[in-house]
């Protein structure tokens, strides 16, 4: 049998042999921005990252698509025409490990967050902001992947706070990049 290995969050159940990444239990939730009744982006996010997910038009490959990300902003359109969105970040990212993929015709944009922990209640300005329960949740989640972080090995997934949901990125010290 393979030993109990911790140290990278893999936990090895013995008697069946089946690994799981721990972190995996704690949920996270997709969050829709619409306009005018249409879907313009769904988006979630960890203590990392913020992921944004959007269809694109039938026909449209990942060779049409400019997409341009810096610091405090995002471009994105066809490539010889304006750009479909041109937005400005609600928080900082770090572009040189933000990126953008296509699968399976869905135009994924991973953005790696300026400041690790921070929660983040809308992805760009001007857009709607989460409601208060959602933004709850979310910090919810947010401390319970913080927790599992610090703590390897150890199930948070059935966790809960009671009352108010402290802040991730400052709660005990804060959180930083490592």
């Amino acid at each position: 049998q393979p030993p109990l290995d911790q140290s990278k969050g893999w936990r090895v159940r013995r008697q069946d042999c089946v690994c799981q990444w721990m972190s995996d239990k704690i949920a996270t939730s997709r969050l829709s921005y619409k306009h005018q009744g249409r879907t313009i982006y769904e988006w979630e996010q960890t203590l990392e990252d913020v992921q944004l997910f959007i269809t694109p038009p039938p026909g449209v490959t990942a060779k049409m698509i400019d997409c341009s990300i810096t610091a405090r902003t995002m471009s994105l359109g066809l490539r010889g025409n304006p750009p479909f969105m041109n937005e400005r970040f609600t928080e900082a990212v770090n572009s040189a490990e933000s990126y953008w993929t296509m699968e399976d015709g869905t135009l994924h944009i991973s953005l790696t967050k300026g400041s690790k922990g921070k929660t983040w209640e809308a992805v760009f300005e001007g857009h709607t902001k989460v409601d208060p329960f959602t933004l709850s949740e979310t910090k919810r989640s947010l401390m319970l992947e913080r927790f599992q972080e610090e703590n390897p090995g150890f199930d948070f997934s059935g966790a809960t706070f009671n009352g108010q949901v402290p802040d991730p990125k400052t709660f005990m010290g804060g959180v930083g990049y490592r």
